[in-house]
This record gives C-alpha cells, sequence and structure tokens, in this order.
C-alpha cells in the first residue's frame, strides 16, 4: 500500500490520464489516454480536497509514471526534474480516438475505485504539526478523563435566549476556564455591566437551570477601555460541577485534626520556653548549645505545664478569633468556608491557618470583607493582650508574674518595639534583660502572625485582599516585592526564611475570580487594605542596631 504521499501524486497521474489530451512523456513512446467519465475539476483544484492549489500545468510532467498504468520511458517512480539535455524539447501533443466501449467502461470503473479510495483517506492539512496514532489516542484519552464541558446545544441556545441588542451582543466565543472547559463569550456590552449581568444570570436560571455558572471577567487582550466607562468585560460560561470547589473529604477532617493537636503542641511549647530563666540547666543547654548531643530527660519539663497553659491558651485564642472573624462576614454573604488546617510552628506557637472558600464568590467586594475579617479579628485581641502586658509589666504588684527575655526581642518589630519603648520607659528598655507579663508574648506572636498572613502575597488573607480590591496584575506586583523583601530577610526577620518557604509551598496560587470580578470595591475598602499593608510592613520591619540604639530599644553594645 502506497504512502500519503503516493496516495496523492497517484491521483495526480490517474487525472492525467482520464484527460482527452495528453502530454506525452519525453524520452519515451506516449501514453493512450481515454475519455474521463469525471467530473471536470476547476483549474488548480487539488485533487485530495477541491481547494485551490497553485499548479503549473506546464510542470506536471515531472511526476509521470509515480503509479502504475503509466505510459512510456523513465521506470517507475520518474518523478523527478527533467534533464538539462531535455528542458529545451518540446513535448508533442496528440489526439487519439474515443477507445472501445469495453476499455471506456474498464477505465471507468477503475476511476470509481480510485474516487472511492480517495474519499476515505483523511484530510492532513499541508502544512502544521502532525501527530501519531499515539499521540491521537492520548489526547482523546485526556479528552474523556477531563472535566466536563459546556454543551455546544447549550451554547448555541444561551446565544439565542440571552445575549442580543439590549444586553450584551456576543462577536467571538474563545475556551474559558483552567483547562478551557467553559467558554468565553465577547463582545459589546449594550446597558449598565451590573444590571445586565444581574438579568444574564436570571435567565440563564431560567433557561438551562441549576447546570451553569455564569462570570462577568475583564476582557482578555482588550484593546482599550469600554466606552461606557471601566474595562471591556466578558462573560464566561462553566459548568457548575466544574467551577464550584469540592466538598471536603473524610481524609482532610482527619488532617484538620491532626494539625491542630499539633498545633496544640507548640503552643505549649511556647508556653514553656517563655520560662526559659526557670528551666533546668541541662536542657536550656541542650536547646540553645549547638554543640549539644546528649538530650536531657524531658520528664523535667512536666512540671513547666502547668504554668504554660495559659500562654498556650492565649495562642489558640488568637487563631479561633481570626477563623471566627471569617466565619462572621462570610455568614451574611451565604458564602461557606472549609474547616481551618492550623499550621504549627514552635516559635509562635502557629503560623496560622489555611481556610478555603467552599463557594463561588459573588464578587470582589465579599472577597475584601472576608479576608480582612480574620487578621482585624486576632489583630483586635492580640493587640488587647499586648497593652495589657504591657500594662502589667509595669506595675509592681505582678511582679511575681513578670518573665525575663531578651532585650533583642524588642528590636524584631519596628512598631510593637515602639510602643513597648513608649510604654516601659527607656530604662527599662535599654537593658540586657527585660521583664514582661506572658500576656506580651502571646500578644507578640498574635500580631506577627497577623501581619504574616496580610502580606499581599498568592492566596494569603493579604493577597485575596490586595486581588480583590485592586485586581490580579496588582497582586503580581506584590508578591514579587513581598517574596524579594522575604528572601533577603528585610520583612520578618529570622522568620522570613520559614514563611516565604511554607507560602510558595502552600499559598502561592492566587484566588479564583468570583462571579462579578468585575465591579470595584470602593474606595473606603481600597484605603483599608492599603492601611492595613503598611500596618504589616511596620510590624514586620526589624529595628537596625543604630536606630535601637538611638530610641533605646534594647542595649546594642556593637554595630
Amino acid at each position: 500500500m502506497g504512502t500519503l504521499a503516493s496516495w496523492s501524486f497517484g491521483a495526480l497521474n490517474i487525472k492525467l490520464r482520464s484527460s482527452p489530451v495528453a502530454r506525452a512523456p519525453r524520452g519515451g513512446a506516449g501514453g493512450v489516454g481515454a475519455r474521463s467519465l469525471e467530473p471536470a475539476r476547476p483549474r488548480g483544484s487539488c485533487l485530495l480536497c477541491g481547494s485551490g492549489v497553485s499548479v503549473s500545468c506546464r510542470r506536471l510532467d515531472r511526476f509521470r509514471r509515480f503509479s502504475s498504468g503509466g505510459g512510456g520511458g523513465g521506470g517507475d517512480g520518474d518523478y523527478g526534474p527533467e534533464s538539462e539535455s531535455d528542458s529545451g524539447k518540446e513535448s508533442s501533443v496528440t489526439t487519439t480516438a474515443p477507445p472501445p466501449p469495453e476499455e471506456a467502461e474498464e477505465t471507468s470503473r477503475a476511476e470509481f475505485e480510485s474516487e472511492k479510495i480517495r474519499s476515505r483517506l483523511p484530510e492532513t492539512p499541508s502544512f502544521g504539526p502532525t501527530y501519531t496514532s499515539f499521540q491521537v489516542d492520548s489526547f482523546k484519552l485526556l479528552e474523556l478523563l477531563g472535566p466536563e464541558k459546556v454543551d455546544p446545544a447549550d451554547v448555541k441556545l444561551l446565544k439565542e435566549k440571552l445575549f442580543g441588542y439590549s444586553t450584551f451582543w456576543v462577536t467571538k466565543e474563545e475556551p474559558f476556564g483552567d483547562l478551557g472547559e467553559g467558554i468565553l463569550f465577547l463582545g459589546n456590552l449594550r446597558a449598565k455591566r451590573e444590571d445586565v449581568f444581574a438579568k444574564l444570570q436570571k435567565q440563564l436560571v431560567e433557561v438551562t437551570g441549576d447546570k451553569y455558572n455564569l462570570f462577568m471577567v475583564e476582557e482578555p487582550n482588550s484593546e482599550g477601555p469600554d466606552p461606557r466607562g471601566g474595562p471591556r468585560v466578558s462573560f464566561g460560561l462553566l459548568r457548575k460541577e466544574v467551577s464550584e470547589p469540592r466538598p471536603t473529604t473524610l481524609w482532610q477532617y482527619v488532617i484538620a485534626l491532626l494539625l491542630f493537636l499539633l498545633t496544640i503542641g507548640s503552643s505549649v511549647e511556647l508556653g514553656i520556653v517563655s520560662q526559659i530563666n526557670r528551666l533546668p540547666p541541662e536542657v536550656v543547654k541542650y536547646f540553645t548549645d549547638p554543640d549539644a548531643a546528649e538530650p536531657p530527660d524531658m520528664a523535667l519539663l512536666y512540671p513547666f505545664v502547668d504554668s504554660a497553659l495559659p500562654l498556650a491558651y492565649g495562642v489558640l485564642g488568637v487563631l479561633i478569633f481570626h477563623e471566627v472573624g471569617h466565619l462572621l462576614a462570610a455568614f451574611p454573604k451565604k458564602v461557606k468556608l472549609s474547616i481551618p488546617y492550623f499550621i504549627p510552628n514552635i516559635t509562635l506557637g502557629s503560623f496560622g491557618a489555611i481556610t478555603q472558600f467552599k463557594s463561588i464568590l459573588p464578587d470582589r467586594s465579599t472577597k475584601v470583607d472576608i479576608s480582612l475579617a480574620g487578621p482585624f479579628a486576632g489583630a483586635a485581641l492580640s493587640f488587647s493582650m499586648f497593652i495589657v502586658g504591657l500594662l502589667l509589666s509595669s506595675n509592681p504588684d505582678t511582679s511575681g508574674d513578670l518573665v525575663p527575655v531578651p532585650s533583642m526581642l524588642f528590636q524584631g518589630s519596628l512598631l510593637l518595639g515602639l510602643i513597648s519603648r513608649a510604654t516601659l520607659g527607656y530604662a527599662a528598655m535599654h537593658a540586657a534583660t527585660v521583664s514582661i507579663h506572658p500576656l506580651v508574648i502571646v500578644g507578640w506572636c498574635g500580631l506577627t502572625t497577623s501581619a504574616f498572613n496580610m502580606l499581599p502575597v498568592g492566596c494569603l488573607d493579604g493577597g485575596r485582599a490586595v486581588q480583590g480590591a485592586f485586581g490580579k496584575s496588582a497582586l503580581l506586583g506584590s508578591g514579587l516585592t513581598s517574596y524579594t523583601m522575604l528572601g533577603l530577610g528585610v520583612l520578618g526577620g529570622p522568620l522570613s526564611l520559614p514563611w516565604g518557604l511554607y507560602v510558595l509551598i502552600c499559598q502561592r496560587t492566587p484566588e479564583k475570580p468570583c462571579l462579578n470580578d468585575v465591579s470595584e470595591v470602593g474606595t473606603w475598602r481600597k484605603a483599608v487594605v492599603v492601611a492595613a499593608i503598611v500596618l504589616v510592613v511596620l510590624t514586620l520591619l526589624p529595628i537596625w542596631d543604630e536606630l535601637a540604639e538611638e530610641l533605646g530599644v534594647g542595649l546594642v553594645t556593637t554595630f
């Protein structure tokens, strides 16, 4: 059986043989042509697909005798260009008499069979990539295992029933979604975008039922703003089972429980470490001396667990307040949240929690409100404990409850260090150690954790708030800046590296778009987000030695 190229040239040879007038090949006897019963093709048309091609009739003789049944000399496969010696010769044109009826019928039958074979051949483009059968099967398998796509019949129905002159005039369709499983309708808006979107959502339910979700997004690669003001919009259509988050599984509940137990342990450990001046010397040496190899008897720590529980309760209370803030903001908007996945950390007690949206957000304002509610609630409780702890630290009646900590601790935050300096005074802060109430440690850790979670990166609370207030492009710029500052140690001090790795592994992906991902959130929401980011930077920015010595925050002996 011939290759695809041989079939193509074979069909071309059949066409030449069926012509009543044929060019005799040079250097050999001319073949006897027969009248063709096949309908004439347009001049220059392709013999396989019928599309127009540019073929020079004067050079067709270079393909002679490619298929069997040809005329004279040259032998099979003589389809190359003519030799230099033959280039100057003129071809002879002969007109043959009609063949006998039997021969004509046999020739017609052969041409009919050739035409059937050509019709069975797959249409192969003249240019572009070609795929093997294995690749084609792989594409089919991926399409079969991939998410269910939008029904083309529904697309046609929606274009007839939903879109039109009074709402949105569709001019183009493109794939929509992470895997192109949806349809993006591009076109021209005919009325106010919020009114059009509400009308289209209502009509979508009437036409297709509870089957699809409609998204209003900014038009990709738009050439300019909308004439009505604001960015040009498009409407994306996705199946609900594809666009909506999946329910929480049993294994996810188990993982969340295990992480919560580990967070309790890390919080208790923080409470024990805060009593470092009371711990046995062998325990302190093991945790502070890098050369210590033999672990001490951990049973020595049991008497300190009871005194560590109040601090652990404070750390866990901040975490719970954070999650309650998210829930209180999400409940009026009918937004479902996942269970929190607490992240244990031995330095702060916890890095916070990962909380996912379990339903699609209606608009960007809802995204900003829910994202800010958690850190604000946790920060409010943390700041209250921090201030109360500072006041108790300066009260002589509570001196028995104070714990000494290195004064260098207060150089880890510009904002908190200045507040501590203003409350405790120069004499207390300009020393090697500072005696503080445990509530100061709880508030400090809670504020630091809230500040880390408000960094404008990925899927953190701060990233969601920036994405909702200013858009995804602003999130990309602020995220790159945050990664750079964390990598250089400008923010967070010694915690910048572990926090940056945590974000890269767990929280780097931006949040998915809202149903209405175009309407602005308002000036005051943007102002609140900007103010929150400024407070985050002031909280995570350490005090350099020269400024610390000048302000009297900690005892600095070398620069």
